[in-house]
């Protein structure tokens, strides 16, 4: 498979139904991190919705320096 189609495909799974405002830098830099984190959960197999929730619940309380433990494989 070429590698745009599998870009797309691995795309696919997360973006439909989803409005992503890709009409700014802004918002494109949001979309790939989202969709970084996404891809990243499932390679690792976590269940992003619960892994992204618990990031974003603890986030706010972690200093920059233990940000490590919030990544899905810890």
């Amino acid at each position: 498979m070429p590698l745009n189609n599998c870009a797309e495909g691995a795309l696919r799974g997360t973006a439909l139904g989803a409005q992503l405002d890709l009409h700014s830098q802004r918002g494109a830099d949001r979309a790939a991190t989202m969709l970084t984190m996404i891809r990243t959960c499932r390679l690792s197999d976590v269940e992003p919705k619960a892994c992204l929730t618990e990031i974003l619940t603890r986030i706010a309380d972690l200093p920059a320096t233990r940000l490590h433990e919030l990544l899905p494989w810890e």
